[in-house]
């Protein structure tokens, strides 16, 4: 059974040869070229391509210039009042004994 032409352009995460090269609307043989020459993303699932969406959309930003944003590191949050050191409190220490 054919599926409907209004879900042509939806797309897998994990797509085969052929569904990722009309996602990248090149041929399934120039697809498999870069494949195996390790050019794009990809990997065997058995002896056949696959191809993760989030990766192919990954790879063609950094093709086009496109810096791709890391992740979030987190960041731990400042204390609001500055921690005064032993030093400091023995140095005012000494100057009132003066």
């Amino acid at each position: 059974m054919k599926r409907p032409a209004s879900h042509s352009h939806e797309f897998r995460e994990v797509m085969d040869i052929r569904q990722a090269s009309d996602y990248l609307g090149i041929s399934p043989d120039t697809l498999y070229k870069y494949a195996s020459e390790a050019f794009i993303p990809a990997f065997k699932l058995g002896n056949r391509w696959r191809f993760k969406k989030s990766r192919l959309d990954e790879w063609m930003d950094r093709q086009s210039g496109i810096e791709v944003a890391p992740d979030p590191v987190p960041v731990k949050a400042r204390q609001k009042k500055p921690v005064r050191s032993a030093g400091r409190t023995e140095t005012k220490a000494r100057r009132a004994k003066s």
